[in-house]
């Protein structure tokens, strides 16, 4: 005969059954995430009202919090009855009935794949479209941001994008430690941002992908993959993989990541006469972190580095030919103070020469110390191209915008550019020698140092930059 007791028969429990089985810590989760799904919904979707469509998995996530027709969490059912900890504490031996599903190795594993993947999911919807850690690695910033800080970025101040390659994992920009992409390449989503509550001024220090960073050689990134076929010959680039490596190609959001100070925003003009920036014809303010390389001689005496170090230059940036000589980056206020030094027997500015090629490279005579004057375009400005002013743009409408651009015609722009500069102006590679950096390239704003390592000095002498973290203003 069968045994039909009420443990032996699995009832399918019906809509009602299951209402009235949900906590109040049930409904109480359910109304706090399924607000912040629809408030994220509404967020992604202004201006483009068919996104909402994605409210439609709204019942899926209340049904996570409440009547679980969906068994996310069918592997809990293997987790192993322990033992009454107080009957046992007292001697008896009774124990809770037992699991016959009970998989302690199952359960273990489910266990680290259920934190793991919800970890994985809260750091890539909080990296993409919230905020994001990144570390200073060179000095073009320098005083302003320094080598070795730790920058918390707003992502929501200029607007969140939308990931042009949704499927990446998060805290990894292209390529795992160990080789490899850490993203698909398909799909891959067109440009969209998000509502922000501010816009790129002059004089913001300001996170972009580096706009020449679409094409990149693995051996060899730096200077980037058009200075090197410019210089060596897109054949030679191509062809010498011992030297330059592979050639990959790579979608917006997935470029280095770059951090510089705002000079130009769309609709300036600008130029650049003995390195001061001039704005529609109007002079700048000069920054007090503004430097400037320096040749500077002594009467042979040597600058030491306890000295160098307390003036405030790195030991990356000091250079010497061992005989009194010395090229060195300075603030007003650091040259101020070394022309103190009695053996210091002059200070000059470095002559612009020693700069190199500046954008459009081989299309001007310009400098790093005198440029342009070069229109940033505006989102919506018509332009006539002329033979001066065709190689200035053509990157915009080959790289950036994708159509065709000639001479002697009118061209549209559709996005918003603008201009970029390193307060380290003579070891900045910036806007100078790559150009314009289009709306699209924005990633945020800096909004705190929250760590900061000084690599010149060991452990518990001043490795660790204590009056830098917590710093917030950068201007």
């Amino acid at each position: 005969m069968h045994d039909f007791s009420h443990k032996h028969i699995t009832r399918m429990k019906s809509f009602q059954d299951r209402i009235k089985e949900v906590t109040t810590k049930g409904w109480v989760s359910c109304g706090i995430w399924c607000a912040i799904y629809i408030a994220f919904v509404v967020w992604v979707a202004w201006g483009d009202w068919a996104s909402l469509g994605w409210l439609i998995l709204l019942p899926i996530i209340a049904d996570m919090f409440t009547t679980k027709y969906i068994p996310w969490n069918w592997w809990k059912k293997y987790k192993p009855d322990n033992v009454d900890n107080r009957n046992r504490e007292s001697g008896i031996g009774n124990q809770k009935e037992k699991n016959p599903h009970a998989n302690s190795t199952l359960y273990t594993i489910c266990s680290w794949i259920d934190a793991i993947v919800f970890a994985l999911v809260a750091v890539y919807f909080i990296n993409v479209y919230i905020f994001q850690n990144y570390q200073i690695p060179t000095s073009s910033l320098e005083k302003t941001l320094r080598v070795g800080d730790f920058l918390c970025v707003n992502k929501m101040s200029y607007g969140a994008r939308v990931p042009n390659t949704p499927l990446s994992m998060p805290l990894v920009q292209h390529t795992f430690p160990w080789g490899g992409k850490s993203y698909f390449d398909n799909p891959q989503w067109e440009y969209k941002r998000l509502r922000g509550w501010d816009k790129v001024e002059k004089g913001d220090i300001v996170v972009f992908n580096f706009p020449t960073g679409d094409t990149v050689c693995t051996k060899m990134q730096n200077p980037d993959y058009y200075t090197l076929c410019h210089y060596y010959g897109k054949r030679t680039v191509e062809n010498r993989k011992d030297v330059f490596g592979e050639i990959v190609v790579r979608p917006v959001d997935r470029r280095e990541n770059y951090v510089k100070r705002c000079v130009g925003t769309p609709g300036d003009t600008l130029q650049i006469i003995d390195n001061v920036i001039y704005i529609d014809g109007q002079k700048e303010p000069v920054h007090p972190y503004l430097q400037y390389n320096y040749i500077v001689r002594t009467d042979g005496h040597v600058l030491g580095n306890s000295y160098l170090s307390k003036l405030g230059i790195s030991k990356e940036d000091r250079e010497s030919n061992g005989n009194g000589l010395y090229r060195l980056p300075l603030t007003a206020e650091m040259k101020a103070e070394l022309e103190k030094n009695s053996h210091v027997l002059s200070i000059e500015i470095e002559p612009e020469d020693q700069g190199g090629e500046v954008y459009p490279l081989g299309h001007n005579s310009w400098t790093r110390d005198n440029y342009g004057p070069i229109y940033i375009p505006a989102k919506g400005d018509t332009v006539m191209i002329t033979e001066e002013n065709f190689h200035l743009y053509k990157r915009i409408a080959d790289a950036y915008e994708f159509k065709p651009m000639k001479v002697g015609e009118p061209y549209v722009f559709e996005m918003d550019y603008y201009w970029m500069m390193g307060d380290n102006r003579h070891k900045s590679a910036d806007s100078r020698y790559w150009g314009f950096v289009p709306e699209d390239h924005i990633v945020g704003r800096p909004m705190f140092v929250w760590l900061s390592i000084e690599k010149d000095n060991p452990w518990g002498k001043g490795h660790i930059r204590w009056n830098r973290i917590g710093l917030s203003n950068f201007e």
